[in-house]
């Protein structure tokens, strides 16, 4: 009955309503969706379209918070969260089963006594060559370069969704491979895996914590098919962009720290389309995540 109120002519009325409907949450959504469906006035259906959104961006912006508060253990938790941003009504298990298709596939290549190397040229191969994954160079900027819907679903990505899709995969296979935060790129390290006890069980760790012990024994490039590099890169890297070196650009990151940087590109590419609207929606979404941040 609320909803029927929505075309009063009365805009307090409508006020009233609106802030009521918004109170009841994902609860309402059915029968608000049903009833976008069935509207004939376009009036109407931009008023309930614009509630509906306004309860997907309440839920997520909560699921966030929590996310982050709990310590923002798993990544795909967090990234399928901001994917939501965009696409509110993504099915999660989807997106896990085509992970999982991935890992699979690396799995049954896979030999857990092989060196650390080889196991990243299995991964390499499974992740470039069989999925066919490639960084988008055409369309660098695109805002659907961070959405992980639809990187999987095109195969192209920019650097930091691409190291988080190998790295979710590396990790559920029990490979400590995590995000390493380099100023204008980022990349993946490699941690020493002798101390972990090896894992060739193919239901492997859902997540890893980034701060398990041990030295980064080499980096991934993820965005340029999985290429292998040392220290010594880094620092040259660094010195091109007239960089002092920090210990933050040769160590894994939080996957706080993740969302944030992703946040951030998703900023930048809002602003080059002058979608004031998403930029400050994305902006609410980093607020959100700054206090559990590491970098500023």
């Amino acid at each position: 009955a609320l909803i029927s109120l929505l075309d009063d002519t009365d805009e307090e009325v409508v006020s009233h309503v609106t802030l009521k409907l918004l109170d009841f949450g994902e609860a309402v959504l059915p029968l608000l969706e049903d009833r976008y469906l069935a509207e004939t006035q376009p009036g109407i259906q931009a008023k309930i379209h614009d509630i509906i959104d306004q309860i997907h961006q309440g839920g997520l912006k909560e699921s966030l918070t929590r996310w982050a508060k709990n310590g923002g253990k798993d990544l795909f938790e967090g990234i399928y969260l901001i994917a939501r941003f965009r696409y509110p009504d993504l099915n999660k298990q989807t997106l896990d089963n085509q992970l999982d298709k991935i890992k699979l596939d690396a799995w049954l290549e896979l030999n857990y006594q092989l060196a650390s190397l080889d196991k990243v040229r299995i991964l390499n191969y499974v992740f470039y060559d069989v999925h066919g994954f490639k960084g988008n160079i055409d369309d660098y900027h695109a805002p659907d370069n961070s959405f992980i819907n639809r990187v999987l679903e095109t195969k192209k990505g920019n650097p930091i969704s691409m190291a988080i899709i190998y790295s979710i995969v590396a990790q559920r296979l029990n490979i400590p491979i995590f995000g390493v935060n380099l100023p204008q790129h980022f990349i993946l390290g490699y941690k020493d895996d002798s101390l972990l006890k090896g894992n060739s069980s193919f239901k492997g760790n859902i997540f890893m914590d980034y701060n398990i012990p041990g030295e980064v024994l080499f980096y991934i490039n993820a965005f340029n098919k999985g290429a292998i590099f040392n220290k010594w890169n880094i620092d040259q890297f660094l010195k091109q962009l007239n960089v002092k070196p920090h210990h933050i650009y040769y160590e894994p990151c939080s996957n706080v720290d993740i969302l944030m940087r992703v946040c951030r590109n998703l900023i930048f590419s809002y602003e080059k389309l002058n979608d004031t609207l998403r930029v400050q929606g994305v902006q609410d979404m980093v607020n959100i995540l700054q206090p559990y941040a590491s970098i500023p």
